[in-house]
């Protein structure tokens, strides 16, 4: 709206309007806190319930993950072991003559790899069961050869125990941490529906702050603008300033407020670029 069709409104009419406002919202507030009020009691037991399955659903991927992480150790600890005793059996000669092909074999070694991989690299959920697929086929392939290394030399035992301990160790990981990575994917959209929910509940409650604070308001702003119908808009005392000495200002042919902020932020501009 431009300036003068502004200064053509009656000080009358805009306090007609504003206190017509005011009477509307006295009378409809109560009704709308009414229905804010039954929406909160209807949201806050579903946030409850999402917050809830959320915070399970999490809980249940950090047992997921302790419990691979635990066996991966484990593993590992058993990984070391077995790699010591190999390197005995290579050199008291115990294992010359069971395989030829038991230098070339790499399962240890492709092992530590995916292992090293899984703990360190930063992977999706699809590359890391990817690496899991890898590992269990290795494990298969190592019970056949821990069977096969068994009945052909006793003296192997201990050397075959670790091992199978160390693929238990593995198996058990690898099913925890497939676990942990559904149970990711199921909490994803138990999150996103807590956020939305949560944002619901705080939207409404932030509307019902404001209409309360507008009801209280209701009754002094009402009386303020039944006086100033009565009394005027000039200086009433109180909190009844002069409403009328910035439009007279303008009327006289002076700067707005508004026009007087943009003219003092011109100037420190051009102040501002002079001093550079």
């Amino acid at each position: 709206m431009e300036v003068d069709e502004l200064l053509a409104i009656s000080p009358e009419q805009l306090a007609q309007a504003l206190l017509v406002r005011r009477q509307v919202l006295k009378q409809e507030l109560p009704g709308v806190i009414r229905n804010l009020e039954a929406e909160e009691e209807s949201l806050e037991p579903r946030v409850k319930r999402a917050i809830q399955s959320h915070r399970s659903a999490n809980e249940k991927v950090a047992l997921l993950k302790e419990e691979r992480n635990q066996s991966q150790r484990n593993a590992s600890k058993k990984l070391i072991e077995v790699k010591d005793s190999r390197g005995k059996l290579i050199e008291s000669g115990g294992m010359v003559n069971l395989d030829p092909n038991w230098k070339k074999e790499k399962l240890l070694e492709q092992l530590e790899e995916i292992e090293d991989s899984i703990q360190t690299s930063a992977l999706d959920q699809q590359s890391e069961r990817k690496l899991l697929d890898r590992r269990k086929k290795l494990l298969e392939e190592n019970d056949k050869w821990l069977r096969s290394r068994k009945e052909s030399n006793p003296e192997m035992s201990r050397f075959v125990e670790a091992r199978r301990e160390m693929v238990t160790s593995y198996r058990k990981a690898d099913s925890a941490h497939r676990k942990m990575l559904e149970s990711v994917a199921k909490a994803q959209p138990l999150h996103e529906k807590k956020v939305l929910l949560t944002a619901e509940l705080r939207d409404i409650r932030r509307q019902m702050d404001r209409a309360r604070e507008l009801l209280d308001q209701s009754d002094v702003a009402i009386e303020h603008w039944q006086r100033r119908l009565k009394d005027g808009f000039g200086e009433l005392g109180g909190n009844y300033r002069d409403l009328m000495k910035a439009r007279n200002k303008v009327s006289s042919g002076g700067n707005s407020s508004f026009a007087r902020s943009q003219k003092s932020a011109s100037k420190s501009k051009t102040s501002g670029g002079e001093e550079e």
